[in-house]
C-alpha cells in the first residue's frame, strides 16, 4: 500500500498545485494520504485540506496539527510533538485519543529505543525513517537498507519516511510504503 505524503512547502518550491497532486494520487489508487503544512496559519490548512478532500478521495490524515482532527480521517505525530501532551507517553496517546476518537493515529519512530516504546502505545501505525536523504527534513538520520530491519520490530504496521521513491519496491512484510516528495516527478 501506498502512503502519499503531500508536503506543502515541497509542492510550492516545485510549482505544483495541491489540486494537480490530489488528482494525481486519486488517479493512482493511492489509499492514504498526509498533508504536511508546517508554517501556515489555521485558515490556510482548512483550506488546503478542503481542496485535497474535493479532488483525493482515500483516507487523509494531518501532520502534528490536531485542531485539523474534524477535516481529517486521522492524525500523525512527531516525537517531539506527542511529548507536548505529556512526557508520559501512555498518557500523552490517551489525550490525543480523547480528541480524535478512533480516528487514525500514526507516530513517527527513527530508531529501536522509539520503536520499542511506540509498540506499548495505542497507535495504528508507525513511521519509521529516514530511508534516505530528503528536501523536506535536512537534520535526520539516514536508516537506508537497516530500516527493514528495523520495520520488523514493530507491532504496528509500519510506514516507511523519508526519501522514498513511488518506483520503490518493498517486501510485502512491509504494511505501508510512504512516498514523499519523489511522487511529484512525472
Amino acid at each position: 500500500m501506498i502512503y502519499a505524503l503531500l508536503d506543502r512547502d515541497a509542492l510550492l518550491k516545485k510549482d505544483i498545485s495541491l489540486k494537480y497532486i490530489s488528482e494525481k494520487i486519486e488517479k493512482l489508487n493511492i489509499p492514504i494520504a498526509q498533508y504536511r503544512n508546517k508554517f501556515g496559519s489555521l485558515e490556510e490548512k482548512i483550506e488546503d485540506l478542503k481542496v485535497i478532500r474535493r479532488y483525493f478521495s482515500g483516507k487523509l490524515i494531518v501532520n502534528d496539527t490536531i485542531t485539523l482532527i474534524d477535516y481529517a480521517d486521522g492524525l500523525h505525530i512527531g516525537q517531539e510533538d506527542i511529548r507536548e501532551f505529556s512526557s508520559d507517553l501512555k498518557e500523552a496517546v490517551y489525550l490525543i485519543r480523547e480528541k480524535i476518537g478512533r480516528k487514525i493515529l500514526g507516530l513517527s519512530t527513527h530508531n529501536k529505543e522509539e520503536i520499542l516504546e511506540a509498540n506499548g502505545l495505542d497507535l495504528d501505525y508507525i513511521g519509521l525513517g529516514a530511508y534516505r536523504a530528503t528536501s523536506t527534513k535536512k537534520d535526520t538520520q539516514i536508516l537506508g537498507e537497516d530500516i527493514f530491519t528495523l520495520a520488523k520490530l514493530s507491532k504496528h504496521p509500519v510506514a516507511i519516511i523519508g526519501g522514498v521513491k513511488i518506483s520503490d519496491k518493498f517486501s510485502k512484510e512491509i504494511k505501508y510504503k510512504v512516498v514523499g516528495s519523489n511522487l511529484y516527478e512525472d
